[in-house]
């Protein structure tokens, strides 16, 4: 009776010892790595991406608490953190429960809003075409056979889920965008005479016309002080658009021509709405804008990104004329 007790004792102290060394495994990776499961991983394919992100001398323990807790039925999409060391029955847990960490999801400014889908679907678990199509529920103005850029979009980080769905991050950017227009913000909008949308709009301008911060609100007193004197923008960014080529570098007399209401050579005031997705500091640029003089502006002749500013058109065609004299040198004719 007491051989039969030992030999018991001694298998469950065996079983326990197996038990310890497969379910004690842990992650070997160096540095913290980040195992992400999407809706089409299937229990081998979850596998396959813990085994290889980390990188664990067993998958054994992990293989069991999967199939004794029915995980295949139950895979739960997102981006998990694995650190060095992690157990994998943590590494289980985690999984199974959902503890996924978010991503700085990089809201980025572009011109084209098919770029600016790629770019942020990129990031996310997402497609393009969901995300397209989620994206229309955005307030676009169209008119003249062009639809402008969404304005209920707010260039940023922002720290989300990686497997959000399209519609919950569109519902994410429109409360970022009422976070955005604080009431000190409105007010200043008000005190240039602008509502929401031209403050937008005209951010949209500037960003296109400069990447040099420091001008911008420059640019927005020169663009501010045209408005208030009933002159036409003439801003060439808006005839780029108008065009829909954005391979222009010098626009030319026939470009000028083309009829249509984003066309600030011809249609005085701002365009319907943003030519391109403003950023933020193009934005407050428009609400902080420099009070100045200027009303022309030209591209300097060393194509730096910078500007020419000028009073008179007389001191603007002296800039213009070295700006072109500078296109010519260098052969670019479009």
């Amino acid at each position: 009776m007491k051989k039969t007790a030992y030999i018991i004792v001694a298998a469950l102290a065996l079983v326990a010892i197996a038990a310890y060394f497969v379910f004690s495994v842990s992650a070997r990776n160096a540095e913290t790595a980040y195992l992400y499961i999407d809706r089409d991983d299937t229990l081998d394919s979850v596998y396959a991406k813990v085994e290889a992100t980390a990188q664990p001398s067993s998958m054994l323990g992990f293989q069991t608490l999967a199939s004794l807790k029915g995980y295949g039925d139950h895979i739960r999409t997102g981006r998990y953190a694995v650190e060095p060391g992690t157990s994998m029955v943590s590494l289980f847990r985690d999984l199974r429960n959902h503890n996924e960490v978010p991503i700085q999801l990089v809201v980025p400014s572009r011109r084209e809003l098919h770029d600016w889908v790629g770019k942020v679907a990129a990031q996310l678990m997402i497609d393009s075409l969901e995300l397209s199509d989620a994206v229309a529920a955005l307030s676009c103005v169209e008119a003249g056979g062009r639809k402008a850029l969404p304005v209920e979009i707010i260039p940023n980080t922002y720290e989300v889920y990686w497997d959000t769905s399209a519609e919950k991050l569109v519902e994410r950017l429109q409360t970022e965008y009422q976070r955005f227009w604080t009431d000190e913000r409105k007010q200043k909008a008000q005190q240039q005479g602008l509502s929401q949308l031209e403050v937008s709009t005209l951010a949209s301008i500037i960003d296109s016309e400069t990447a040099y911060e420091p001008e911008k609100a420059r640019v927005a007193g020169l663009y501010l002080n045209r408005l208030r004197q009933g002159m036409l923008l003439q801003s060439d960014p808006t005839v780029i658009f108008a065009v829909g080529d954005f391979t222009i570098r010098r626009v030319l007399n026939e470009h000028l021509q083309t009829e249509s209401p984003f066309n600030t050579y011809r249609t005085k005031g701002l365009p319907p709405g943003p030519i391109r997705i403003p950023s933020i500091s193009a934005l407050d640029a428009v609400l902080n804008a420099e009070q100045n003089d200027y009303l022309y502006m030209c591209a300097k002749e060393d194509f730096s990104g910078s500007h020419n500013f000028a009073k008179t058109y007389g001191e603007h065609l002296q800039n213009a004329r070295r700006y072109i004299n500078e296109l010519n040198k260098r052969g670019i004719k479009r």
